[in-house]
């Protein structure tokens, strides 16, 4: 299988090594060559141009920032869809509102490829292992023949539906997590005046009803960010929880609805971005409220 990966980010580069770690035949395209030299050391074929990447394989993967990115990746020029892709098959893996996803998949498809998204949950760690979490939309004729390759990035791979619905998907897994970030924050607040061991009030929560998966990988990081010693390689930052937090609300309100809680903590983030936080990896934050209420 020749897998083309245009757009090499956190979550891109990861994937392509992964794929050159399980011997498969990469080729890449990014804007930037500083985020292509680590995957070409690593055996990676570099193409000249997003529509390079088509002509060479036989798959290509896109994970971009937002809309506006998948647009400029696709339709620019020289972009994915400005050859001849016919037979081609692409899977989009970015997080946007479906809606996004529904119209590229339709201008895909007027081309002759086929269409697949597929959001995953995780970072680039569980990335570099095949252990992300997928939620793919599209038909089950062309999921079947995406799996094998999603199968190498992710432990669990579902199809849920149409195109759309694994975008849709992928905003509800996330709110919840970026709710907990703010919401963990607020409880460290009311326990601080005790001085608490952060480490051991990290470890104990991880093992109660008020404590999420993310906590049995993260609280370590947690911990020691409330010490100032917190991650300095990212793995998702402050920005991009801003972007997905905005999405998400977006979304809501084509059904005419509000997430308030949601709201509330993009509110916090939005402030913890203009106190210079935005390039904070998402393991720091909840450490930002409990400084923030001081003044600091």
């Amino acid at each position: 299988m020749r897998v083309g990966i245009a757009g090499l980010g956190r979550m891109g580069g990861a994937m392509a090594l992964q794929l050159l770690d399980l011997g498969e035949d990469v080729t890449v395209w990014n804007r930037s060559e500083g985020k292509v030299k680590p995957v070409a050391e690593a055996g990676a074929k570099v193409a000249a141009s997003p529509s390079d990447v088509v002509a060479r394989t036989d798959v290509i993967v896109t994970i971009l920032t937002d809309k506006d990115a998948i647009a400029a990746m696709y339709e620019g020029a020289d972009g994915l869809l400005s050859g001849d892709v016919s037979g081609k098959l692409f899977i989009e893996m970015s997080t946007v509102q479906p809606d996004t996803e529904i119209a590229l998949a339709e201008k895909v498809r007027a081309k002759g490829a086929a269409f697949v998204e597929c959001p995953v949950g995780g970072t680039t760690g569980p990335a570099r292992q095949g252990k992300l979490l997928g939620v793919a939309g599209g038909t089950a004729e062309d999921f079947a023949r995406a799996k094998p390759l999603l199968e190498k990035f992710c432990r669990r791979v579902d199809h849920v539906g149409p195109v759309g619905s694994g975008s849709a998907m992928k905003l509800a897994l996330n709110l919840p997590l970026m709710i907990y970030y703010q919401a963990l924050g607020e409880a460290c607040v009311m326990v601080e005046r005790w001085g608490l061991d952060k480490k051991w009030m990290m470890e104990f929560l991880s093992e109660t009803s008020g404590g999420p998966n993310v906590l049995k990988n993260r609280a370590p990081a947690i911990a020691a960010s409330f010490e100032g010693n917190g991650p300095t390689e990212v793995s998702i930052d402050l920005d991009g929880l801003c972007k997905d937090l905005r999405t998400m609300i977006a979304e809501a309100a084509v059904s005419n609805a509000r997430l308030p809680i949601a709201e509330t903590a993009l509110k916090v983030y939005e402030e913890a971005r203009k106190d210079g936080w935005g390039a904070r990896d998402c393991c720091w934050m909840p450490t930002y409220w409990p400084q923030h209420r001081k003044g600091q």
